[in-house]
């Protein structure tokens, strides 16, 4: 692949007629992110290099494609001015299996609770029924696709958006919040267990490291999500033995606490 190539095309569809222009090493980051989701290696990416509406990513895929990169079928959702890039067939199982999760991998970390907890049973059931619903509208825009990268919008009324997000993005875990606190939490000077995880794309050029993914857990929560953990890094691992786009990768964690922590 033409790395001068994929910089151009983000740059000209994502930044044209903008002061802003797209680093190129973010620019090969961003391509080498697509191409993770395209490979399977999580079901969706949320893209935050700016102010890019989906025509303009829907043109930037084009060009993507034309290079060489991300050949497979790929689904743009828009969501309350959030954009993200989906694996469609990915993106469907992997909320089919939190639908399917007991315990729910939800983690409520609402500023009124003394610390993080799974969450309970009515609060979980509530995320459920909005996950249903993003399913059943995910599974209609794939019936409907005519294209290889098709979009689609979903109206996420009374949603916790970092929750349904979390899913889709493929964390193991996810974080949530009583929505009348707005966006505050329980994080501050918790415990926290960062994972990460890297690995190397000689596709797009030789010694770009991409990373696929990072989140955190409550490290209190880790004994009790550890079945989720540990299921979630097998999948990983057995979905990176079957692609060839990437190589040496690299799962870390340490923990931190901070001060403040933003959803």
């Amino acid at each position: 692949l033409s790395a001068p190539r994929l910089v151009a095309a983000a740059r000209e569809e994502l930044g044209a007629g903008r002061r802003w222009r797209l680093p190129a090493a973010r620019a090969l980051q961003l391509a080498g992110e697509v191409l993770a989701v395209a490979a399977g290696l999580k079901p969706a990416l949320l893209y935050d290099c700016g102010a890019a509406g989906p025509a303009e990513l829907r043109r930037y895929l084009d060009r993507l494609m034309e290079a060489g990169l991300a050949p497979r079928r790929l689904h743009l959702l828009g969501m309350e001015g959030w954009a993200l890039l989906l694996h469609p067939g990915l993106a469907q199982q992997r909320l089919a299996a939190v639908l399917r999760a007991h315990p729910a991998p939800f983690m409520d970390v609402s500023a009124g609770q003394q610390c993080p907890a799974l969450c309970g049973p009515v609060e979980a059931e509530a995320i459920r029924g909005h996950l249903t619903a993003l399913l059943a509208h995910l599974e209609a825009a794939e019936a409907s696709a005519t294209s290889p990268v098709s979009s689609s919008e979903v109206v996420p009324t009374g949603w916790n958006l970092c929750t349904i997000v979390g899913v889709l993005l493929g964390y193991p875990a996810a974080y949530t919040f009583a929505a009348e606190e707005g966006a505050e939490n329980c994080l501050g000077m918790t415990p926290l267990r960062v994972f990460t995880v890297q690995a190397s794309c000689p596709r797009i050029r030789d010694g770009l490291r991409v990373q696929i993914y990072s989140f955190s857990i409550p490290e209190s929560l880790c004994t009790e999500l550890k079945e989720v953990l540990d299921t979630w890094c097998g999948e990983l691992k057995e979905a990176f033995s079957t692609q060839s786009d990437f190589v040496d990768l690299c799962i870390s964690c340490e923990v931190v606490s901070l001060p403040a922590v933003a959803l």
